[in-house]
């Protein structure tokens, strides 16, 4: 809890019947984040960032402290909806109102071409690409709609980020980043029907202006032995993992062989048709991770076995990425 938070921010609500306090408890349990709770405060710690609740006199302070800016603002989103919820309005001390959603760079297509028969590769330039390079792997693509100018979310003056609706709605799929320079950023975009991000960006959309939201999403799980599972749509963050990964490390993928480029002559890299077979044959032991990545009815499936088979919750990852 003593990482570094030189970016801060409060503001104050009305001291209820323990409402703030109750908020706060059923955020950090949703999240299963961590929740600290001495004489002085209450503090919630998510993002090495640390929302903390003190009371004082007929108010209480809300006090924000990030790593970075944008988490500040990240978290004065989350925490303005929370209390929100509790019918509690937050008075904040500062608020950029107007000013561009936590984590939203702009950026431009520099590129788009085909990595390979199942994937098209789209290249961004901009200024802020380097600052996607660690951390988390992924990030979240806004893309205006077809004939419409782009209408980016802005802080709202209640702190909210407010997103545009209607007619103006943004597409906000994710993507795992591919590869990276100082301004320039890739991502691959698996091919299949009735897929928006597939229709645009064999669009010809060069030089057009697109949004990116993070990093979020996680970084490549620490772990003496990781077991990664995925699918097509799994192949990016698969490949960043086993760049990252700094123990042992297996990969199970479900995926055409002219796909997996070069990981098609990796020995770590086992191509597989029945992933719940696979993850079902692994030898799971102590100091094991599993990543499972998939349609959302095996990612359901894939955690219903984990947990029968006794791993901890905070040793695994099944998550929907389609479906």
């Amino acid at each position: 809890m003593s990482l570094l938070r030189s970016h801060r921010n409060s503001g104050t609500i009305p001291r209820t019947s323990g409402a703030a306090a109750a908020a706060l408890k059923a955020r950090a349990a949703a999240w299963e984040v961590p929740l600290v709770e001495t004489p002085e405060a209450l503090s919630l710690f998510v993002w090495g960032c640390e929302l903390r609740l003190v009371p004082g006199g007929d108010d209480m302070r809300v006090e924000l402290s990030a790593p970075e800016a944008r988490l500040i603002g990240t978290l004065q989103d989350s925490a303005t909806e929370l209390f929100a919820e509790a019918g509690l309005e937050i008075a904040w001390d500062r608020v950029d109102a107007g000013a561009l959603a936590p984590g939203l760079s702009l950026m431009r297509v520099r590129s788009v071409t085909q990595r390979s028969p199942g994937f098209v590769r789209v290249r961004l330039s901009g200024p802020d690409a380097a600052r996607f390079a660690t951390g988390s792997l992924h990030f979240r693509l806004l893309l205006p709609p077809q004939g419409r100018a782009a209408v980016w979310p802005r802080i709202g003056v209640s702190g909210r980020t407010e997103w545009p609706e209607g007619a103006d709605a943004l597409h906000r799929p994710v993507y795992t980043v591919a590869d990276q320079g100082n301004d320039w950023l890739d991502f691959d975009i698996f091919r299949h029907a009735g897929s928006p991000t597939c229709d645009w960006a064999l669009s010809g959309p060069e030089g057009a202006e697109v949004g990116i939201v993070g990093p979020g999403g996680g970084w490549c799980p620490e772990a003496d032995r990781l077991h990664l599972f995925g699918d097509e749509t799994a192949l990016p963050a698969i490949a960043r993992m086993l760049d990252l990964a700094e123990g042992e490390v297996t990969a199970h993928v479900r995926a055409c062989y002219s796909d997996l480029g070069p990981m098609a002559a990796d020995p770590r890299v086992t191509r597989c048709d029945d992933m719940l077979a696979a993850l079902a044959a692994a030898d799971l032991g102590p100091g094991a991770f599993v990543w499972f990545a998939a349609e959302a009815g095996q990612a359901r499936q894939a955690r219903q076995h984990l947990l029968a088979r006794g791993m901890d919750r905070k040793a695994f990852t099944a998550a929907a990425y389609w479906g």
